[in-house]
């Protein structure tokens, strides 16, 4: 083998690449808190008495579950686009990712709300507490906090999934990768460092994930210790 390697063609675009990365964190940010609600409120659309709303909730999740996530991005991408809804490829990764990671998020908050026992709700209503003040307190809280560690894997997955929308065109940290390598011809150094940098993306998301663990569910125990 007769390779010379040289990183420092890939690092005199690190401007280029700083900014692909800053575009992967939004879209991921972005897509995890729309996608979060999205599975939360599909969760609680599960347990409704209305067969029509769980058939659709069921799928909605099988259907998104059961398809590759490159199809939904070019299905909202250029899908719409052929019957006149044109989207940014920015707009079209968020809309393809929050709906993707939604059902996921779907599936995990229906065990975190299955999980609590019905004296707990029954206890909380002799109490005299409201319908929507047992939900939030009673049954959401705890219930994200025991799916907590599930949700932080799917998210950091979507994030690194999210390296899938390079294929529409929107400037995240993949697409920009292929530009430096399209221009300097070094795919072994640029790809290197691209895993290098995922690879950070991911532990700074697990820290801020932890986090906020921190100052959800850490606090919370504590200050009812102190109560």
């Amino acid at each position: 083998m007769n390779y010379t390697f040289d990183f420092m063609s890939v690092f005199a675009n690190w401007d280029r690449l700083l900014m692909g990365a800053w575009l992967t964190i939004q879209l991921s940010a972005l897509s995890i808190a729309l996608g979060f609600v999205v599975g939360t409120l599909c969760a609680i659309a599960g347990k409704s008495r209305l067969a029509l709303v769980r058939g659709l909730v069921r799928a909605y999740v099988e259907i998104i579950r059961n398809t590759p996530l490159l199809v939904q991005v070019f299905l909202v991408f250029f899908g719409l686009a052929s019957i006149g809804w044109k989207l940014s490829a920015e707009t079209a990764a968020v809309i393809a990712l929050t709906v993707n990671v939604g059902a996921y998020t779907t599936e995990i908050m229906r065990a975190g709300i299955n999980s609590i026992h019905p004296g707990q709700i029954e206890a909380a209503e002799c109490l005299g507490m409201s319908r929507l003040h047992v939900y939030w307190h009673v049954v959401l809280l705890p219930a994200v906090e025991r799916v907590y560690p599930s949700l932080t894997s799917q998210f950091i997955l979507l994030m690194l999934a999210s390296s899938i929308t390079s294929q529409i065109s929107a400037e995240e940290l993949t697409a920009t990768a292929n530009l430096v390598q399209s221009e300097t011809f070094r795919s072994f150094e640029v790809y290197a460092v691209i895993a290098v940098a995922y690879l950070a993306l991911s532990f700074l998301f697990r820290g801020a994930f932890w986090l906020i663990s921190q100052l959800a569910f850490v606090r919370k125990r504590k200050l009812g210790t102190n109560l």
